[in-house]
């Protein structure tokens, strides 16, 4: 055979040349397809840069192990990961590209901060540069959104095996037939987390940025390698799409469904209880935190779960708990260094201690996760402390939008640093961090589908009966009253039930619930204080929530402004 000959043959096998001890990888005389995408999109130099395409779980424990400090496989086979110095989001740190395509439908504000396409391009090619600075990359191609009509395809590129493994996880993995099928991304995510922003770049607030484009259908991150950025990236990102180009509506919620088909979403921030009373061992997990309805029923965004394990026990929690095994990445947990056994009570490293596991992991999640019914009830969650807001009541049309754009709950005692008295919390939407566009937006659209699909929608707090959370003798809502209020609204119960007026917030209060006590259910006759004191309590809040609201009652109706507290 001759040279030429020899040359065309190792060409045609794309074996690489030019190897030595140094440089075991040689040099691909032909280089893959993935190489040649990527080199063309965004200059990755790949012959230099070890391109590792949707990588196994066992070679990307493998390679977290060898290469990343930190990491450890605990005593039930997960890969235990740090963040570094970042441990939680940056939202003070979230950008949005100002550009011709998408600014009009942008909720301009502290939210969504304008970036100029000219600093976009500075960082994106930062991000680029340390890339290339890396012997290898991980590149995971996977998908968001179960219903096939209105998935987009979604490409991690990255430089840890963290945080590759920890994507497969959270997107939905592709079948073998889907993968030979998947052609180009519709959304990439560049992930050089480890690397700074230059804070000195116009519009810089520190060294993290974490900026999307909605025209090149981009992500940047740089200094922060906190996983969590990438999976709201891709809902933020949905929070745009579905709404504008399809008419779906993005929704940071919980979903389960019934054995009759009975679909219902749960909205809470952290602590109301939303992943608890969404685990029902009588009804299929949909999803425990992203979703989209449309018009032919409900999808989860995600195919895997990303569980808060401060505090975790099985008893508390068996499904989460089993779910921690090989496969799972649980990120900044405190182990044994002997036994490997985590102590999920030690927040030595962060209070916001995580796991991310397939949502199959869980036994009883409904896989695809979807369902073809439009939800049947809404719920919308809350805390509160202070035990002024009864245990469930019934919401109409106005007050649904009011109470979904307020998104209140409140911080008890206890549960930060420095907190001695309950503290009201508001977060539009029950996910201010994510919208991109104005909350009345999503109301409206969840108002429209309320009265399209003939569902019922019911405030239900799982906060304090009797008084404030630092008043000795109130308590917190018994989770087995919390309980029976979502049977009672499963089984329709209080469809058509008695109900009575709560003064000041005009909630309609039911006068019975199977399994509740008669007394709790209307805090006037729950409180344990005195009359003028709830009085005085329920003013307060009341205030509270009207001073929130101010900021979205421009782009509100005459209606929604009307269905809040009165205090005059």
């Amino acid at each position: 055979m001759t040279t030429v000959e020899k040359l065309a043959a190792a060409t045609r096998q794309n074996k690489p040349v030019n190897q030595t001890g140094l440089n075991p990888q040689g040099i691909a005389p032909v280089h893959t397809e993935i190489e040649e995408e990527l080199h063309d999109k965004a200059r990755i130099d790949y012959d230099h840069v070890a391109i590792i395409h949707n990588p196994s779980v066992p070679s990307l424990y493998e390679d977290a192990l060898v290469y990343e400090s930190g990491s450890a496989i605990t005593s039930t086979g997960a890969l235990a990961a740090s963040s570094g110095r970042k441990t939680g989001r940056s939202p003070k740190d979230k950008r949005i590209v100002d550009e011709e395509t998408s600014s009009e439908n942008i909720w301009w504000g502290p939210v969504n901060i304008k970036e100029s396409e000219a600093v976009w391009v500075i960082n994106r090619e930062r991000a680029i540069d340390y890339l290339n600075t890396r012997k290898r990359i991980y590149v995971i191609d996977a998908y968001a959104g179960w219903d096939p009509k209105y998935r987009i395809k979604v490409r991690v590129v990255c430089a840890r095996a963290y945080h590759a493994l920890f994507m497969r996880n959270m997107l939905i993995r592709p079948t073998e037939e889907e993968r030979a099928n998947y052609g180009k991304p519709d959304f990439t995510i560049y992930n050089a987390g480890a690397f700074p922003a230059n804070r000195f770049t116009t519009g810089m607030t520190s060294n993290t940025s974490v900026a999307i484009n909605f025209k090149a259908m981009e992500m940047v991150i740089l200094g922060t390698e906190y996983a969590g950025e990438m999976k709201k990236g891709v809902f933020s990102v949905l929070y745009y799409l579905m709404p504008i180009k399809h008419n779906v509506l993005t929704l940071h919620s919980s979903a389960n469904e019934g054995k009759d088909g009975d679909v219902t979403l749960f909205f809470g921030l952290s602590g109301t209880g939303k992943t608890t009373l969404s685990a029902d061992p009588n009804r299929s997990l949909i999803g425990d935190d992203e979703h989209c309805w449309s018009d032919t029923g409900v999808f989860n965004i995600e195919g895997g779960c990303y569980a808060k394990c401060i505090g975790l026990s099985a008893e508390k929690e068996p499904e989460i708990f089993n779910a921690i095994k090989f496969g799972s990445i649980l990120e900044n947990v405190v182990f044994d260094p002997s036994t490997r056994i985590v102590d999920y009570n030690d927040i030595t490293l962060t209070e916001n201690t995580r796991c991310a596991y397939p949502i199959e992991y869980i036994p009883n999640a409904k896989v695809p996760c979807m369902s073809t019914s439009a939800p049947k009830n809404i719920i919308l969650l809350t805390c509160d402390a202070r035990g002024i807001l009864p245990p469930v009541s019934k919401l109409d049309k106005a007050e649904l939008q009011y109470h979904f754009i307020s998104g209140y709950t409140s911080k008890t005692p206890g549960t930060e640093e420095g907190i001695t008295e309950p503290i009201s919390t508001f977060s539009a939407c029950f996910g201010q961090p994510f919208l991109v566009l104005h909350p009345m937006k999503y109301a409206t659209m969840l108002a429209d589908k309320l009265t399209k699909f003939g569902a019922q929608a019911y405030l239900v707090n799982t906060g304090w009966v009797g008084g404030s959370a630092t008043a000795g003798k109130a308590s917190r809502c018994k989770l087995a009253y919390t309980r029976a209020i979502l049977d009672a609204i499963h089984r329709g119960d209080l469809v058509d039930a008695e109900y009575e007026n709560m003064p000041v917030f005009n909630l309609k209060v039911p006068k019975k619930v199977t399994g509740v006590p008669d007394e709790m259910l209307n805090p006037v006759n729950s409180w344990l204080g005195t009359q003028s004191e709830f009085e005085a309590d329920v003013l307060e809040l009341a205030r509270q929530f009207q001073k929130n609201f101010e900021k979205y009652a421009e782009g509100c109706s005459a209606e929604v402004k009307a269905a809040g507290p009165t205090t005059a």
